[in-house]
């Protein structure tokens, strides 16, 4: 049965819902580093711990680099840790990220997706988070600020059951600052539903004494990888197993991927985060006209649900993949994704599309959908 939250119900930006969902989680440890447009989430989450709301060693830092590495000894060390980035600061975290995932390290980060440099670019895409896409790191899309706020305790227990770390990812702007209605559960139900952490392997627990990031040669490096591939492939089932106990208290169901209007469709749009409010509203209107068109919004984007996408798409006779990064020199990400998939199914007689937009933070606008499914736009970017 759900839980009513009728007295839980704020207007809150993407930055703050995340940091109402970790002050209701309660990490350990919070090493921090402010960057546009990520910076609300952990301002908002210090004046929780200043005003005594929150009980968290917050670790102020001198870069993105920092915070990470403070973040990866802090989970070692067996506390429940959590940090926060964007953009630059995601990518000057890079060699961390593996050490992180390759030491599995159940370590919570939500990202306001942002472009990155150059020329210097604050607003929303996903070039930042797709260009950590194969660090190791499990990958949760949010489109709005109610999503923000489940997925960040979605995303806590995942990590925990899967010992991989997880990025929550949320559109700068587009999300991270603009203010929606959201509905937050009690704060005892979040603490029961994350349950108390303890780590399996700590390195300060002397009685029973560990490595962790020993040196690893030819002989058992590749067997290391190979654990975190099965470790990655199992998180799918374990992310259904906790958002089908977490609809159980919430009453929001969320998916590897959400379905809207495709029962009946032969045109799919494919897309993450907060352009899919947008698309719904045009295929709405499309839907009014007789055009039967749907959307797939991937929530879970690495481990990728390849399989489960597959059948999604089967009625399909188009398929068009809209991607808010560019792979410079190649296809975009999540076309790569999608054609690679269903090559290695061998399904045929669909026609795919590939198309860019948003980069930088351009406006996407229902007209340009409405204009994209009709057949008016020819070239791949929606500028």
């Amino acid at each position: 049965m759900a839980i009513k939250n009728n007295d839980n119900r704020k207007a809150l930006t993407g930055g703050a819902a995340i940091a109402e969902a970790l002050r209701q989680i309660g990490p350990d440890v919070m090493p921090v580093y402010p960057i546009t447009p990520q910076t609300p989430i952990i301002e908002t989450y210090a004046k929780f711990v200043a005003d005594g709301e929150a009980d968290t060693e917050m670790i102020e830092v001198e870069s993105e680099h920092s915070a990470i590495s403070a973040a990866v000894g802090a989970s070692a060390a067996g506390a429940r840790t959590v940090t926060a980035t964007s953009s630059q600061g995601l990518a000057l975290m890079h060699e961390i990220l593996y050490i992180a995932s390759g030491m599995r390290l159940p370590i919570l980060m939500p990202v306001a997706a942002r472009a990155l440099a150059s020329p210097i670019n604050i607003h929303g895409d996903h070039s930042d988070v797709m260009g950590a896409r194969d660090a190791g790191w499990i990958q949760l899309f949010a489109e709005n600020p109610q999503e923000a706020y489940d997925k960040t305790i979605i995303g806590m227990r995942l990590a925990e059951a899967a010992k991989l770390p997880v990025m929550v990812i949320i559109d700068g702007f587009n999300t991270s600052h603009s203010v929606e209605n959201l509905e937050m559960l009690d704060g005892k139900a979040v603490k029961k539903f994350v349950g108390e952490y303890k780590a399996e392997k700590s390195l300060l627990d002397v009685a029973n004494p560990v490595t962790f990031g020993s040196f690893a040669l030819q002989d058992t490096f590749f067997e290391f990888k190979i654990e975190q591939e099965k470790a990655m492939a199992e998180a799918l089932d374990q992310y259904r197993k906790i958002a089908k106990e977490y609809a159980a208290i919430s009453g929001r169901e969320y998916s590897l991927f959400e379905k809207y209007a495709t029962k009946d469709a032969d045109k799919i749009l494919v897309m993450a985060g907060s352009a899919a409010g947008t698309t719904k509203d045009a295929i709405d209107e499309l839907r009014a006209k007789g055009k039967k068109v749907g959307l797939i919004e991937i929530e879970l984007f690495r481990p990728f649900p390849r399989k489960e996408l597959l059948k999604a798409l089967s009625g399909a006779k188009e398929i068009i993949v809209m991607d808010r990064a560019q792979s410079i020199g190649s296809n975009p990400p999540f076309y790569t994704e999608i054609v690679s998939a269903m090559h290695d199914s061998k399904k045929t007689g669909c026609d795919i599309r590939s198309f860019i937009y948003g980069i930088g933070g351009r406006d996407l606008f229902k007209s340009q959908i409405i204009d994209l499914v009709n057949g008016k736009i020819k070239g791949k970017y929606l500028n």
